[in-house]
């Protein structure tokens, strides 16, 4: 399997797990502690393939514009999975400490969920575009949108699940789950597209390969 397939199966896995475990229901089966430790392994899975993104976009941190973007995307993007681990940690330990907590345990975390967006930013730029349109220049040239939007709406989340001081309650605990399960969504999809063709945007090398190839056949014409 290649490191962008390996890539990929780390981000579905992780993405899975945040897809399921904002579910009040999945809660309720499963129970608090549970849920938790489905959100924490989530984090993890993330953070394998957050370091199987920077190791791909590593050797191409130097090259065009495309390959310092993909690093800085990849690098700011770890760090966000890294403050995940944090707080789903943590939230595991609130179920662990705690047997009367039976609410979803873990709210998205406002600083993972900024590196997201800025890494999802970042990759959108310097993506192919008419505009501030997404380019159709070949396979997947939906990814880096789609990707964005999950961004977006985990952001989102983090605004929702912030607890207010003076209640100890978040401020929507219900869009909080939501947009957590729709932004995980984003990223499974483009997960799974890696995972069939094994070709990604978040890839510098394949990237540099696919202009060099439109480069060349626009030259033969």
């Amino acid at each position: 399997m290649s490191r962008e397939r390996c890539m990929a199966a780390l981000f579905a896995l992780g993405a899975v797990c945040f897809v399921v475990a904002p579910f009040p229901g999945y809660a309720q089966l499963v129970g608090a502690q549970a849920d938790a430790i489905t959100f924490f392994i989530g984090s993890l899975l993330f953070t394998g393939g957050g370091m199987l993104q920077a190791a791909i976009a590593f050797p191409e941190r130097r090259s065009a514009r495309t390959g310092r973007a993909a690093w800085r995307a990849a690098a700011i993007q770890l760090a966000g999975t890294l403050f995940f681990n944090i707080t789903t940690y943590q939230a595991v330990h609130t179920s662990l400490t705690n047997t009367s907590y039976d609410r979803v345990v873990w709210r998205p975390d406002a600083f993972g969920s900024t590196c997201f967006l800025l890494s999802g930013v970042i990759a959108y730029r310097a993506s192919a575009r008419d505009g501030w349109r997404p380019a159709h220049d070949g396979a997947g040239w939906w990814e880096p949108s789609l990707n964005l939007l999950g961004c977006v709406l985990f952001g989102i989340a983090a605004v929702a699940g912030y607890v207010v001081p003076a209640t100890g309650s978040p401020l929507d605990l219900a869009a909080a789950n939501v947009n957590t399960v729709l932004g995980a969504a984003c990223f499974l999809a483009c997960a799974v597209a890696t995972l069939r063709t094994g070709r990604t945007r978040k890839s510098p090398r394949l990237q540099r390969l696919r202009a060099l190839r439109r480069r060349r056949a626009t030259r033969a014409a």
